[in-house]
């Protein structure tokens, strides 16, 4: 099949059974394509949705995210996971402002000197709002053209990602580009699936070189394993006799950068010592701890068990409210940006063992 087949098999199949209606394909500018691309890093269409519509009613226009407090943004972020990508997000808004005038720059070239924004993700702005030339290779894209073509290994690495971007380079047509680019990453999502792809229904399952083999399983290429550690740590729930509790920012970088979330203590502690520690590393005299169910939070790269222990506070000699630590009723806590597990914890402790 060649290059020009392959986009027009792509074009026939998204005109028939292609995502048509996406929030994003309404009202199409670089800003609302942009935000879309962010939020679909790491995460399915399903998920993204009623987010991405939370987020455009609140920050309608780069403006609006530009000059919103970053609690805003994080908490209208907050579940989606990856939490660079808001911090991020408004940042190069605020270059967009402070740099472009308030308007997206039209060339990949200068979009991708906006922080976040990387080659595909400057490709498929330039794509669906100009409908202009230019080949995306996000994870769904990556899978198709690895099966189509039969590239072996995992496509993070820099040798395997050149011969994707070949194929990416080579396949994209110069008409019907946003089309094109919204076909394949449909088919990725729809059709080409990480398992039990639908290849009967795949519109190049023909020229196919994973499916001809029988080894559409093989590709692309895993990444190589490695054994995740284990960490371990207290989450204490402080509540002072106004019913309020304690939350700490956490540091801009990191796991959950920027977010707010509750003090931690050693694991070495045990329970019969959190009074003393709490007195000793957050400056409170506490009564005895009330021990919620433990549970696994994983990260990228490890896993981290969580233990909940509610105290209330007798005495405080230390923390006061700052920029980095807030005394705050549930329901005004929950107005934050917090990490989804801590959501959970504050919402409905029962339920933290299913996350």
């Amino acid at each position: 099949m060649t290059a020009g087949h392959f986009a027009e098999n792509i074009l026939g199949w998204y005109d028939q059974h292609g995502r048509h209606n996406l929030p994003w394909h309404h009202n199409r500018n670089a800003y609302r394509v942009w935000v879309s691309e962010i939020m679909l890093q790491q995460t399915q269409v399903a998920t993204v949705i009623p987010y991405y519509q939370a987020f455009m009613e609140r920050f309608p226009d780069v403006a609006s995210l530009a000059e919103a407090p970053v609690d805003d943004v994080l908490s209208h972020w907050s579940g989606l996971g990856y939490y660079a990508r808001a911090r991020n997000l408004q940042k190069a808004a605020r270059s967009v402002m402070e740099d472009f005038g308030g308007e997206f720059p039209d060339t990949q070239e200068q979009l991708e000197t906006l922080i976040g924004i990387g080659r595909s993700t400057a490709a498929a702005i330039i794509a669906q709002t100009l409908n202009k030339r230019a080949a995306i290779l996000d994870g769904n894209v990556k899978r198709v053209l690895a099966r189509y073509h039969a590239v072996p290994g995992w496509p993070g690495q820099s040798s395997v990602l050149k011969q994707l971007w070949e194929h990416a380079e080579a396949h994209t047509p110069s008409d019907r580009v946003r089309d094109y680019t919204q076909g394949i990453m449909d088919l990725g999502a729809t059709i080409c699936t990480r398992s039990r792809p639908a290849c009967n229904d795949c519109p190049l399952q023909r020229g196919c070189s994973a499916y001809a083999r029988g080894e559409t399983s093989l590709y692309p290429g895993s990444k190589p394993k490695k054994a995740k550690p284990e960490k371990t740590t207290w989450m204490v729930i402080l509540e002072d006799n106004e019913g309020r509790i304690l939350l700490e920012r956490r540091p801009p970088s990191g796991i959950w950068g920027g977010l707010w979330s509750l003090p931690e203590l050693d694991a070495a502690y045990g329970a019969d010592e959190l009074q003393e520690a709490c007195e000793q590393n957050l400056g409170f005299d506490c009564g005895e701890p009330e021990l919620i169910s433990g549970f696994r939070h994983t990260f990228s790269h490890y896993h981290l068990h969580i233990q909940p222990a509610r105290l209330g506070v007798i005495a405080q000699n230390s923390v006061r409210d700052d920029a980095q630590q807030k005394w705050l009723h549930r329901h005004e806590a929950l107005a934050l940006g917090l990490p989804a597990p801590i959501r959970t914890l504050l919402t409905n402790p029962e339920q933290v063992t299913l996350l």
